[in-house]
């Protein structure tokens, strides 16, 4: 880290720490997509792989800041422990919660202090749409754990991913643009 400026240190490590984070729940959330459609579970495999998509484009934005900032990003992918869907789901939740309520707020909190505008908007994306991969991924484990396979978990269903900051949406939305980053909805990503 020897070509990163002082005051963006522990920014960058920030940054890093979210990319190795982004990158390994992409890994995670592919491999849980595919035990969701073995058991049947092709909505909630549906929603893995959109969740995973938005993960993967936070890592890319993470990426460019890091590199802005004199960085490089590396990180190791771990082993996937895969299990029951509902296990894989619940341990989806915990780390969108992690994320929600402690990770991003921490470090936007540190690159609003150091007025790291590119941190503070690759952050801010992360966490907007961390917030609704908790929603879907508690509603989809209220489901489950309640029996209903017959609902939208047993069928493949559509989410949309923004391609700038991974805002994921399980409707088409009736506007024009993305509500955290303003991007052209026809942009969107459908993801299966």
């Amino acid at each position: 880290m020897s070509a990163i400026a002082e005051a963006n240190v522990l920014t960058v490590q920030n940054l890093m720490a979210a990319f190795g984070g982004e990158s390994n729940a992409h890994a995670k959330y592919t491999a849980f997509a595919v035990k969701a459609d073995e058991d049947a579970l092709h909505g909630a495999a549906s929603l893995f792989r959109a969740a995973a998509r938005a993960e993967q484009i936070h890592a890319a934005n993470h990426a460019r800041v890091i590199n802005l900032l004199g960085g490089h990003a590396e990180c190791e992918i771990q082993a996937v422990d895969v299990k029951s869907t509902l296990e894989n789901l619940k341990t989806a939740l915990n780390g969108e919660n992690y994320e929600v309520n402690t990770m991003y707020p921490d470090f936007l909190a540190e690159a609003t202090e150091r007025k790291n505008t590119a941190a503070i908007r690759t952050f801010h994306y992360a966490l907007e749409a961390e917030k609704t991969h908790a929603r879907l991924f508690s509603e989809a484990i209220a489901l489950l754990a309640a029996g209903k396979k017959d609902s939208w978990l047993g069928e493949t269903r559509e989410f949309y991913v923004c391609p700038v900051c991974g805002h994921t949406s399980e409707t088409e939305e009736e506007q024009e643009r993305c509500p955290v980053c303003n991007c052209p909805w026809e942009r969107f990503e459908i993801i299966r």
